[in-house]
């Protein structure tokens, strides 16, 4: 009895002291990001997988506009479709799609005619007699139960005996229950109409058009005005309840900020979600303007426990991280920042999703910074440090949605901004931005974008960082002191470095010397060698040096 009575005060006391911990950082540290985001076994992404999900001429297909009808069938877990494609098609003798196999085919429309086909695993190909012209509008009707695929893909799910109805498409799911090209690459502008009960609301990108009544259900025509990758288009019906918030930006333009989220945790979320109106200001003016602000800016609650997902004008956020306690404010702001990195400037290939979610990530830490000091960025980035010895971070096979991506691809920038200066890094953020806003881009267009506007060549940069160097900098420092005339002081320093991952990186590095008295001088010198040396000169006898105080590299220095 006295043994249970000790486990009970020690679970209890772990309990406070978590609460404690967890009640003083109000939310979700940064380095804990990728846990929270990512799941336990991440969906199939290597390079020979997307080889064979597309084919070449889903590359020269250009997808106008898509016409989504979707009826939900919750008691059945079947869902009835008829989507209707406007492509470009110039160039093709053709169409090749993404559409899982399972589905029955009730209506296939080429032009208004009936057309051959063929639907295996992943594929759904048209065949037209004749020559296709520049474009093409086809129709595809269907019904059956989505397969559950990568993260969750489409869920039939209930929350206390009601139905829960969500998508989850990132990366390569959205043809698990519409048929489309099913590439990044490809953005579209998107008519999303979703019929179920009449007591379910239904929710999905861009402005709510209408919602009509039909007998005992209820269909929400939702409109996109601005284009979407397919990985970003979303809907969630369940019986929400909603409220809003309101963003004015700059110019005065009004845009309606709008939660949908289960009776239960309304009061929590209206204390959890109030961050955003003032956290899209703050983008705004380090990025430019919130780049939907004709359509909205939203979040719904969905099932999955694993974290949240930016799907482009509504961010679905998993029920668990609604505390009512601001616990989880990182993720928000992760997902938030999405809306400029990812959703409007898109990736072209999934080789490069360091853009969306490093820039993302290194936003948070923007955002404490905006709202603080200095210190605050680099107390943010301190927590999201690591080793990242698993491969590099531009095409990085099974570290798709890993700490690699998120937390190197911050630091990159980090150290990026390092390299240039402030001024010169925010005017590449602004640029990249506008040049490829509602566009498609890469990681060799943003380098362009560095070099054209600090005037450097950068290749050194992203080669080590970025395209071949793996893990992070290692370097023995050593330094001896001499006296010289007039009480100043050489320091000479060897710097040595041992890493693995990458020959010889370069970069400017700041060393703090600080004397018994605590005078301080802080010198930077910038390595370009294996072995370097330096001689400094100093106003007093230094007693001890840092290398990288406030912590601008992935580095680890060890001291001799």
């Amino acid at each position: 009895m006295k043994k249970l009575i000790k486990y009970a005060v020690f679970f209890v006391l772990i309990v406070i002291l978590s609460i404690i911990y967890i009640s003083y950082r109000n939310s979700i540290p940064l380095k804990d990001l990728p846990e929270v985001l990512s799941t336990i076994t991440s969906p199939p992404m290597d390079e020979k997988y997307l080889d064979t999900y597309t084919t070449p001429a889903q590359k020269i297909l250009d997808v106008l506009h898509y016409d989504i009808n979707i009826d939900l069938f919750p008691a059945d877990k079947i869902i009835k479709g008829d989507v209707i494609i406007k492509m470009v098609t110039k160039g093709l003798d053709k169409i090749d799609l993404n559409f899982y196999d399972n589905f029955k085919i009730t209506k296939t429309l080429l032009n208004g005619k009936s057309v051959k086909y063929e639907n295996k695993d992943t594929r759904f190909t048209i065949l037209p007699e004749g020559k296709l012209g520049d474009t093409s509008l086809v129709e595809i009707a269907y019904e059956g139960k989505p397969k559950k695929a990568g993260f969750g893909s489409f869920n039939f799910e209930e929350k206390e005996g009601k139905p829960f109805i969500y998508t989850m498409n990132e990366p390569v799911y959205a043809s698990t229950w519409f048929p489309c090209n099913d590439v990044p690459s490809d953005k579209a502008l998107v008519d999303i109409k979703i019929s179920n009960d009449s007591s379910d609301v239904s929710v999905s990108n861009g402005i709510l058009v209408s919602v009509n009544k039909n007998g005992a259900r209820k269909i929400y025509h939702w409109k996109t005005v601005y284009p979407i990758a397919t990985y970003l288009v979303a809907f969630y019906s369940a019986a929400y309840h909603s409220f809003n918030d309101e963003y004015i930006s700059s110019s005065k333009i009004k845009m309606p900020i709008t939660y949908y989220v289960m009776p239960e945790n309304l009061e929590s979320a209206k204390s959890d979600f109030h961050i955003h109106a003032q956290a899209i200001g703050i983008y705004s003016k380090l990025f430019g303007e919130y780049p939907f602000i004709k359509e909205k800016y939203g979040i719904a609650e969905f099932l999955w426990n694993k974290g949240a997902l930016e799907n482009q004008t509504i961010t679905g956020l998993g029920s668990q991280f609604i505390s009512g306690q601001g616990f989880y404010k990182d993720l928000l702001l992760h997902e938030l920042a999405h809306s400029w990195w990812g959703n409007a400037v898109t990736i072209s290939d999934w080789k490069d999703i360091w853009l969306n979610e490093g820039f993302a990530t290194y936003s948070v830490a923007l955002y404490y910074e905006a709202l603080s000091d200095k210190r605050a960025l680099f107390s943010t980035m301190r927590g999201s440090s690591g080793d990242f010895e698993k491969g590099t971070l531009y095409n990085p096979s099974d570290e798709v949605f890993g700490k690699l991506i998120y937390d190197k691809g911050a630091w990159v920038l980090h150290m990026l901004r390092k390299e240039i200066g402030d001024d010169l890094f925010f005017k590449i953020i602004k640029k990249y931005y506008a040049d490829y806003k509602y566009k498609n881009t890469t990681t060799k267009e943003f380098e362009t974008v560095c070099e054209s506007v600090s005037k450097k060549n950068l290749e050194y940069f992203f080669n080590q960082w970025v395209f071949k160097g793996t893990g992070i900098i290692n370097a023995e420092v050593k330094t001896s002191v001499s006296k010289l005339d007039k009480g100043k002081y050489s320091v000479k320093v060897d710097i040595i470095q041992t890493q693995n991952g990458y020959p010889v990186y370069n970069f400017p590095l700041d060393i703090n010397f600080t004397s018994e008295n605590k005078e301080n001088s802080v010198k930077t010198i910038y390595i370009n060698k294996k072995s370097s040396q330096f001689e400094l000169i100093l106003d007093f006898n230094p007693a001890n040096f840092e290398p990288d105080p406030d912590g601008w590299l992935l580095a680890k220095f060890s001291k001799k």
